[in-house]
């Protein structure tokens, strides 16, 4: 069993870390269409927590990172840099 000790984690590691978890359960390690319309299903189940007011809205946004982690992993992308980059430019601008 994979557990977060640590009180702050990096997006590096907290990739890692949800991959490592995905290979030790069995969980879907290659299938990238799946794995985008469970990140939907995620989104939509915390858009329905938000609307009823259920205190699930944490956890089913938690649930939402951890699938983009999970395809930024898929997919070889680097997601602490991509979003400090995207961050920086959403800060750059004028507006």
């Amino acid at each position: 069993m994979l557990v977060l000790q640590e009180k702050f984690m990096d997006l590096s590691s907290l990739q890692r870390l949800v991959w490592d978890n995905k290979v030790v359960k069995g969980y879907n390690t290659s299938d990238l269409p799946l794995e985008f319309c469970m990140l939907q299903e995620n989104v939509a189940s915390a858009f329905t927590a938000w609307r009823k007011e259920e205190k699930l809205l944490g956890e089913e946004l938690a649930d939402v990172v951890l699938y983009v982690a999970s395809i930024a992993e898929m997919t070889g992308l680097d997601l602490q840099n991509i979003v400090k980059e995207k961050v920086d430019k959403n800060a750059a601008r004028p507006d």
